[in-house]
């Protein structure tokens, strides 16, 4: 078994973060845009008082994509190296983060159910796309 290439995790990671960073906006800046901004009023948030966090959220795609490849890369000596082996460790992402979050936080109703069920299956295409897209430029050692 080799060696985790770090240096290939973090910018296979940030090429992840790129791809997740481009859907979100798409998502819920551009086509949920209107039931974010109705979601915030609902819980007596001012208008815009979302786009404060925007920079947070940028770095936390960024921060997920790293992520991605470090879990990638790790179980690329057990799977085989490739596209396959990327969309197994997307989507245990997705299972364990996503959906498992979505599953705990709809209960208490922050976010309509409309939402949370977009979110969640954009998702589990677009945690995936950016592990496939990441893992593309990863090699070990």
């Amino acid at each position: 078994m080799g060696k985790i290439n770090w240096g290939r995790v973090v910018l296979g990671g940030l090429l992840a973060g790129v791809v997740l960073n481009i859907i979100d906006w798409l998502t819920y800046g551009v086509w949920l845009k209107a039931d974010m901004a109705a979601a915030m009023q609902a819980l007596g948030k001012a208008p815009g008082a979302m786009d404060s966090a925007i920079p947070l959220w940028v770095a936390l795609d960024f921060v997920s994509g790293i992520g991605l490849l470090w879990v990638y890369a790790a179980i690329r000596p057990r799977f085989g190296a490739g596209v396959k082996t990327a969309v197994i460790a997307g989507l245990a992402v997705w299972f364990f983060v996503g959906l498992l979050h979505a599953i705990g936080e709809s209960p208490m109703g922050f976010m309509p159910q409309r939402v949370m069920m977009i979110g969640t299956c954009v998702a589990l295409v677009s945690i995936p796309l950016a592990t496939v897209v990441g893992a593309y430029i990863y090699q070990e050692m």
